[in-house]
């Protein structure tokens, strides 16, 4: 005689490995959907524009000029994330680039200073900039949209001033390096640049030993985690990535300076609104104004030291791109703000603040300098490049407009 054991009614049934796996991956999807699609965007443009440009945009060659020539962006969009994510918007930083530019060259070209001391120098300007513009936001109560607007207008006149209206140029090649250069090839000849085959196998160490902590921290919490299989799948997949990259940069002049500034931002600032206190209380504050400052968080002294913070990235990069134009120009600058808001939106910021991460903004720009390059390079007029930008910016805002309403219901 056959017995049949059946569960009982209030017991679930166990789900199986597929099931619980495909589970796992809906809901992360659904968790990072934003930045998830942005991964896709971005993926689906390099493909699009390989195919589109006869190979020529993952040409080593292309794709170190791809990073020097969007370097400035990208540590623009790092700062101006942390921003919106704050709540407040900064349309300053394409002037204070402009004007920061412009004192080293004065420093630099006119009173012939080292170009370290000029380039700490020109940090501290920003960081005076920032914190003129952080006073009149957080203490005075002015809205940083005024405040920033006044300071676009303000630093692209002192750029005039301080200029005469006329570029200044050359300057030391030491400073140039800082946009156009590449760490120096050291070790044997192997065909490929050793620092940069060290650098990528670093790389991918630190990011294994990153995903396993936090997997044994989230086990040690009993939190959901996926399957050992699907995590060890990720781990490959960005470990090749990551050394497909690196091999493309080692087969050139290696790694350029500039993607080693914007990796120690993407890592400082990464950890900083992480798992910092200040970075929390940056996200509540986007969040929930008031409940954060019943929370004890110090609203005014956090806004503060956000706008110092940008005014010190928005003078590097203001370095960067002197350096890469080996000039300081009345007209640099120009739209960098926009670049800048539109690679934080596209990487996931939201307009009502408390959203987004500093990878984010890393993407959104690596975003908008694919499409710039691609369209470059397949012969597309300046004219509908805007148009096309100005689509992608718009569709990024509404999926996220979309994605909450979706998220309310």
């Amino acid at each position: 005689m056959t017995t049949t054991t059946t569960p009982p009614s209030g017991a679930p049934a166990a789900p199986s490995a597929e099931e619980s796996t495909g589970a796992l991956l809906l809901r992360g999807m659904r968790t990072n959907m934003r930045q998830y699609g942005m991964l896709v965007a971005l993926a689906f443009l390099v493909v699009l524009f390989q195919i589109w440009s006869d190979g020529t945009l993952l040409l080593p060659s292309n794709v170190s000029n791809l990073i020097q020539q969007n370097g400035y962006i990208l540590i623009l969009a790092i700062g101006m994330m942390i921003v919106i994510i704050a709540g407040h918007i900064d349309l300053s930083v394409g002037s204070l680039v402009a004007f920061v530019g412009a004192m080293s060259a004065v420093m630099m070209v006119r009173h012939d200073l080292p170009w370290v001391l000029a380039l700490v120098l020109s940090l501290l300007i920003g960081a005076v900039a920032g914190a003129w513009q952080g006073f009149f936001i957080a203490y005075v109560g002015i809205p940083s949209f005024i405040v920033t607007l006044a300071g676009m207008l303000l630093f692209r006149g002192l750029t005039q001033i301080v200029l005469e209206g006329q570029s200044l140029s050359p300057f030391p090649d030491g400073f140039q390096n800082i946009a156009k250069g590449f760490v120096p090839e050291m070790g044997p000849y192997t065909q490929y640049h050793n620092p940069t085959l060290v650098i990528g196998l670093a790389t991918v160490a630190f990011l294994v030993l990153r995903e396993w902590r936090g997997r044994k921290q989230q086990l040690a919490y009993d939190l959901d985690v996926p399957p050992t299989g699907l995590w060890v799948a990720k781990l490959v997949a960005v470990g090749a990535a990551v050394i497909a990259f690196t091999l493309t940069l080692a087969s050139f002049h290696g790694v350029p300076v500039v993607l080693l500034i914007m990796c120690g931002l993407l890592i400082g600032l990464g950890y900083v609104m992480r798992h910092a206190v200040v970075g929390r209380h940056v996200y509540a504050l986007g969040g929930n104004k008031a409940a954060a400052k019943l929370s004890g968080v110090k609203d005014k002294r956090v806004t503060f030291l956000i706008f110092v913070n940008m005014g010190v990235l928005a003078a590097l990069a203001g370095c960067v791109y002197a350096a890469r134009l080996n000039a300081g120009t009345p007209q640099a600058g120009l739209n960098f703000e926009l670049e800048a808001i539109a690679a934080s939106f596209i990487g996931g910021a939201s307009m009502s603040g408390g959203v987004g991460t500093v990878m984010g903004a890393v993407i959104g720009g690596l975003v908008l300098g694919v499409l710039n390059n691609g369209m470059s390079l397949v012969n597309i007029g300046t004219d509908y490049q805007q148009v096309i930008k100005g689509l992608v910016l718009l569709a990024a805002v509404g999926f996220d407009v979309w994605n909450k309403r979706r998220v309310g219901r």
